[in-house]
């Protein structure tokens, strides 16, 4: 018996930490629900005009902005499921009481990059945003060829020269020039819990196996 104490302790101590890292990470799903409740609810929200002072703690706030793009863009890499690779277009885009800030107008396909997209009066509903897309690995924009690989907000407002200042739009109405709007949406928001949860529980189960397994041996050896 005292051959296979040790081992056992230590089965039963590390499947208990194991099971209680899964149940914590179960119960930050409960959490991440919760929270992802409450930006649909403010996604969703009614919109409001442009605020006159505006800061990331503004994030998906609901807006709306009426006023005309210049033709100056940036083409963020992206895809949808319908249709492939394409790119996200980010114009500069002046409201009708003159700042310029920068409108997320939506997805073209891949063919349709290079169409001339000259300025067009929109009125537009949409979230203002500041992605979190730009990592460690992500690559610096082609500025000769105007490919950017993730929305930033304070490096395209240099490039476009506008307010640090995104609205992504979700609803426009005026000639959407082949543009087809992606709003903002909960789905683009990682709530990976669950599966933390279950490969915490799954080790759990792994570190048991090997503790029964261990004893086992032990038993089997002669005196």
């Amino acid at each position: 018996m005292r051959r296979i104490l040790f081992p056992l302790i230590l089965g039963i101590v590390g499947c208990a930490i194991l099971i209680q890292l899964g149940l914590w990470q179960l119960r930050r799903m409960e959490w991440k629900e919760g929270l992802l409740d409450q930006v649909e609810a403010g996604i969703q929200a009614d919109p409001v005009p442009l605020p006159a002072a505006i800061d990331p703690s503004m994030k998906y706030l609901p807006v709306t902005v009426t006023g005309t793009t210049t033709g100056a863009e940036i083409d963020v890499l992206s895809h949808t499921k319908e249709q492939g690779g394409g790119y996200q277009v980010v114009s500069r885009f002046i409201t009708v009481d003159g700042r310029a800030i920068m409108l997320d107008r939506g997805f073209v396909p891949q063919e349709l990059r290079h169409v001339e997209r000259g300025a067009v009066r929109l009125a537009v509903r949409g979230n203002l945003h500041w992605p979190d897309e730009k990592g460690s690995a992500t690559p610096e924009p082609n500025l000769d060829e105007n490919i950017w690989f993730a929305r930033d907000v304070p490096a395209m407002a240099e490039v476009l020269e506008t307010e640090p200042v995104l609205v992504v739009a979700s609803f426009v109405e005026g000639d959407a020039q082949g543009i087809e709007p992606i709003p903002v949406a909960v789905e683009g928001i990682p709530n990976n819990h669950l599966s933390y949860a279950v490969q915490w529980f799954l080790i759990a189960a792994t570190w048991a196996g090997m503790t029964l397994g261990l004893i086992w041996r032990i038993r089997q050896r002669k005196y």
